[in-house]
């Protein structure tokens, strides 16, 4: 028998009534376990209405008060992080210490999200003229909305809604249908932690549930992570409708091995960031860019290791565990078939893997492309899974060339000793986050995260300060008292002398 998820809307679990939903599968025995509503146009109108009301209410909740709350609410998901990632992994897929470190990764956001008294500090100016005050305060916007990827149902959640909710707005959550258990277990701790009910509503759907949150007129600002061409529409329609929009698309990040870097560190960088979450990562590096005579050393050290990963189901806790749905495991299987008939050369092929016990769960080993050119679809396209192409570059210039004519312009890497040659790449390559010596440079909660090109669209990036921004706008207030008015009417334009 199947679980019946809910929506979470007011404090309270909701049926859903359209009649239609989703299925839910645990990806390591392939068994379908729960069902998933989804939503109607008149039912996702329903939370977004109790968000609103909501609103004023906590948007006049003291700085304090909200941060209070986020420090309540961090303690609750450390209390419970064990049942939230065996939450996570039996939807997912993601062996149990990942999917703890990534729900880590949200609480960081939380943390910073603790320090909103500070963040929302206006400025204040004495005296600009005669008498006259002027000062700025950043106010909330309203009900604003997050639409999230499958690939962390925590961890993303928490980047959008840690900051808008500390800022005052109240929030409307649409989470993957292939796993949203976890985004309701995040709502009900939210309000265990003080939020008044209505603060954060869960809606689960499809894209009928996308387009009413896109089109209605009371959600001031939509968040979004996913695919590049679902990004453009959310980022098209969304502001076609007036909305502040901060949309996240795809990517395909590069790691440029220098011939001088140390061969055994980036073979192990390569490995984690390349195959970890099995791939399923918009921060994977899915390209290794071998300069040099750096390849044949890389590959000497990357073949052995890819093929000996050890992937199993998500509570035995190995390097790797399945990916999400049988769908998404055929078209990465697609993938590696195409670049066999693209000419790359296929070292280590992972699409035959299968476990006694497991046969239906939905697995696969790590695959290994060696000799991939930029014209190959495998080197163009987005794959989201354990496939990592190594490319080689005669130079730097053509490596750095490399990277900068890709569409994506997500995250990238390099690895080297050469401080010149590091600090060329930091300043001179056309992507968003980049590392030096560091496989996956996410930044840090405190700094915000968003890429360039075709793989973000909006001005704002994600938490951090631009995070504060992107949920507040700015309210500046010029103010004189009576005893400093001189009489008489001006009709000139105030120069304030």
């Amino acid at each position: 028998m199947t679980t019946q998820i809910k929506h979470y809307i007011g404090g309270k679990l909701v049926e859903g009534k359209s009649g239609r939903t989703s299925p839910v599968y645990n990806p390591s025995t392939g068994e379908q376990t729960k069902e998933c509503p989804l939503a109607t146009e008149a039912e996702v109108g329903d939370a977004i209405a109790n968000s609103l009301e909501a609103f004023p209410e906590w948007a006049n909740t003291s700085p304090i008060t909200r941060a209070r709350v986020m420090f309540k609410f961090k303690q609750l998901v450390e209390d419970n992080m064990d049942e939230l990632a065996a939450l996570l992994s039996s939807e997912h897929g993601k062996v149990h210490s990942d999917a703890k470190g990534s729900i880590i990764r949200g609480l960081e956001v939380v943390e910073f999200a603790c320090g909103i008294p500070h963040l929302l500090k206006g400025e204040f100016s004495d005296n600009v003229s005669s008498g006259i005050d002027m000062y700025s305060m950043r106010k909330p916007l309203g009900v604003v909305a997050g639409i999230t990827p499958f690939n962390f149902p925590a961890m993303v959640p928490m980047w959008m809604f840690a900051v808008a909710i500390a800022c005052g707005n109240t929030f409307v959550l649409k989470p993957s249908e292939k796993d949203p258990s976890l985004p309701v277990r995040l709502a009900e701790l939210m309000l265990e932690a003080g939020a008044p009910a209505g603060v954060l509503n869960v809606i689960h759907g499809d894209k009928v549930a996308v387009d009413t949150l896109l089109d209605d007129e009371r959600v001031k600002a939509i968040s979004f992570v996913g695919s590049t061409p679902i990004a453009k529409y959310v980022y098209s329609r969304a502001a076609a409708a007036g909305k502040r929009v901060q949309a996240m698309g795809g990517a395909k990040n590069h790691m440029v091995i220098m011939p001088d870097a140390d061969m055994d560190k980036a073979a192990d960088a390569l490995i984690g960031a390349g195959y970890g979450s099995a791939g399923e990562r918009c921060m994977a590096i899915s390209v290794a860019v071998a300069v040099g005579d750096a390849g044949d050393q890389l590959m000497e050290r990357l073949a052995p290791r890819v093929a000996e990963l050890k992937v199993g189901p998500s509570a035995d806790d190995g390097d790797m565990g399945p990916l999400v749905t049988k769908e998404h495991l055929e078209k990465v299987k697609g993938y590696v078939d195409l670049g066999i008939t693209e000419g790359a050369d296929l070292v280590v092929d992972g699409r035959n893997f299968s476990m006694q016990g497991y046969e239906n769960g939905y697995y696969m080993g790590g695959c290994l492309f060696d000799n991939v050119t930029t014209d190959m679809r495998i080197y163009k396209e987005e794959i989201f899974g354990p496939v990592l192409s190594v490319v080689r570059a005669p130079d730097f210039n053509d490596a750095i060339s490399m990277v900068d004519k890709h569409e994506f312009g997500n995250g990238t890497s390099i690895f080297t000793r050469n401080g010149d040659v590091a600090r060329a790449f930091s300043n001179n390559v056309e992507i968003g986050m980049v590392g030096v010596n560091v496989p996956i440079p996410v930044p840090l909660a405190f700094h915000s995260f968003g890429g360039w090109k075709a793989s973000a669209f909006g001005d704002h990036n994600q938490h951090g300060p631009e995070g504060v921004r992107f949920y507040t706008k700015v309210k500046t207030v010029t103010s004189r008292w009576p005893d400093s008015i001189k009489a008489g009417a001006e009709f000139v334009m105030p120069t304030h002398k």
